[in-house]
This record gives C-alpha cells, sequence and structure tokens, in this order.
C-alpha cells in the first residue's frame, strides 16, 4: 500500500509535473531545537544546494551531497525524509542549503546549475517534489527577512519553516496564493485562450488570476473570466492543482462553459483574447503564428485535455 504522504493522483489531470513528490516533510520533527545536529552525522543524511532558483542536476536526477565539514551552514532549512528510492535512498533527511550565488566549482562529473522551469520534466516524482518545495521555501525566506509588524529583523526557527520577529516575538509561516486557472469552452467545444500584455512574444493560455480575500474559487474563476475577457462563464468544475512557486502561487485548475459571447480583451491584462476550435489552434501553433505554454504548466495541460491529447509543436530548428 502506498503512503498517504505520497502526492495523489488527480482524476482528471493525472499528476501534474510539479504537483509530485515522494517525501515526509516531517512537521513533527521541526520543532525540535536539536534536529540539525540529531541528523548531521546520519550516513543518509543528504545537501541540495539551492542559490538564486538554481539547483545541481546531472542528467535526469538532483545532485544530493553528504553534509560537508561545516555542516549546514548558517540557515539551513529542513526538506523531510524521502519515501521511496531515488537519487537517494528511502529514509534519507534532507536539508536545503541556500548559496549567495551559484558556485561553478560544484560543477563537476557533469554537474550543472539548473533551473526548475528547465528540469521538472526530467526528473523522477522524489527530486521534482523536492526542487519545488525548494524553490517555495527558498522564495518565502528570501523576502520575508524583517516582521511586516515592526520591521525589525525575523530569524529562523522550527528546521526553516517559521521566522520569528527579534523585537516583538511573533511568528511569520511561509506564504502560498491560491490562484485560479481555467479551460473556458462554449457550445461549439472551442476553448478560449488569451495573451497578456505583460507577454513577450505572441503566446496564448488559458485565463487565470489570484483568489481575492473572502472569495470562493468558483467565483473568483466567473469573476477573472469576466473581468478579463467579457465572458460570461457558468458551471465550474475543478480538476486538480499544482504549485507555481515563481515566486508562491499554488494553481487551482478549473473548467467552465460559456455561451459563446464574443470576447473582448480588457486592454490592460490582456491584449488579445479569442476562441479556438482544434484545427485553429493546431494550424496556428504549427504555423508559428502563436505559442503555447510549456508541458510544465498546469495551462498547458488544461489545453491538452481539452484538445484530447498533446497539441503537436514545430520541432526545434524547425
Amino acid at each position: 500500500m502506498s503512503s498517504p504522504l505520497r502526492t495523489p493522483e488527480s482524476p482528471q489531470l493525472g499528476r501534474l509535473p510539479l504537483a509530485r513528490g515522494a517525501i515526509d516533510r516531517g512537521s513533527e520533527r521541526r520543532t525540535s531545537e536539536e534536529l540539525f545536529a540529531e541528523i548531521r552525522d546520519l550516513e543518509t543524511t543528504r545537501v541540495l544546494y539551492f542559490s538564486l532558483g538554481k539547483a545541481l542536476v546531472r542528467e535526469d536526477a538532483l545532485v544530493l551531497d553528504p553534509p560537508g565539514p561545516d555542516g549546514f551552514g548558517e540557515e539551513p532549512v529542513y526538506l523531510g525524509r524521502t519515501l521511496e528510492d531515488g537519487t537517494v535512498p528511502a529514509g534519507a533527511d534532507i536539508v536545503m542549503v541556500t548559496l549567495a550565488e551559484p558556485d561553478p566549482a560544484m560543477e563537476r562529473a557533469g554537474a550543472r546549475w539548473a533551473g526548475l522551469r528547465d528540469v521538472a520534466v526530467i526528473l523522477g516524482s522524489l527530486d521534482a517534489g523536492l526542487f519545488v518545495e525548494a524553490c517555495a521555501v527558498a522564495n518565502w525566506h528570501a523576502t520575508h527577512t524583517h516582521c511586516p509588524r515592526c520591521g525589525a529583523p525575523t530569524r529562523m526557527e522550527q528546521g526553516g519553516w517559521v521566522r520569528r520577529c527579534t523585537e516583538d516575538g511573533s511568528q511569520h509561516f511561509p506564504r502560498t496564493d491560491p490562484a485560479i486557472i481555467v479551460a473556458v469552452t462554449d457550445p461549439a467545444d472551442r476553448i478560449l485562450l488569451g495573451r497578456a500584455a505583460a507577454w513577450p512574444g505572441n503566446r496564448y493560455s488559458t485565463l487565470a488570476g489570484f483568489v481575492e480575500p473572502g472569495e470562493s474559487l468558483e467565483a473568483a474563476v466567473i469573476r477573472e473570466v469576466a473581468e478579463e475577457s467579457a465572458v460570461v462563464v457558468r458551471n465550474p468544475q475543478y480538476l486538480g492543482s499544482q504549485p507555481w512557486p515563481f515566486p508562491c502561487s499554488l494553481m487551482l485548475g478549473f473548467c467552465a462553459e460559456a455561451d459563446g459571447t464574443e470576447p473582448q480583451a480588457d486592454g490592460v491584462e490582456m491584449a488579445d483574447v479569442r476562441w479556438f476550435t482544434r484545427r485553429e489552434l493546431t494550424e496556428a501553433v504549427a504555423a508559428g503564428d502563436i505559442g503555447i505554454p510549456s508541458s510544465i504548466s498546469i495551462a498547458r495541460n488544461l489545453i491538452d485535455r481539452w484538445y484530447g491529447g498533446p497539441v503537436p509543436e514545430p520541432e526545434a530548428g524547425e
């Protein structure tokens, strides 16, 4: 029987690239002040070195090293204990150590510094989950060095999962921003895609937006689609989710129905919004007239689900 701590599969979207994982984060162990001392000298303990959104990767796996002679450094983060064999055996404790800059000297024996977007699809479940977790918590630490109440510096506690204000003693926890993303279809089974004004090139994607305070997910779907395209949708249905740690979002995927209203881009967030049939999308992508999201995104998985399989794309160099 699989462990309940392993990432479950969504019956609608399957195991999304950034929603995989096989690690026990050990929330009860984080409270021990002796945690890092207890695991430092264990034969199975490994370190994930992280810097500016990158980790060391060799071929299709993370590089996880034993602790160095100086241990874990000043601000280690406990990522958890592995639940299955992968780069390291099951039962290994994994600690993230953050470096100010990627160290070229560590690129040995084929290892290279790589970003999550570049390697997520080639990593196994264990490594993908570790990389996503590392990105998310590292981004939080980088942007929450001071107390939001009084402005005093904060310090790490509980294995790197709490920051405590050095002045007023208040505790602060990692932030996650929920955002909906939706595949809207009309009675002709066309899909609604838009091009954000801030995006370079001619990339189109499903519509998305952050959930506002006091708002349900379903209400956010209806509001965001109406704001960005003037299309009214009904019957939002949840399909699955995955973290998007760029820097701290959780993307909640939906499908929804519309009556075929002609869309109108808001001219602020969206530069263009259009309905596509499967044939129109196939031809536009093949001709290079538009680009679509990469396979690590939930947006692409929503599009492929509607399409009935992977949307064909031109080979590199064509």
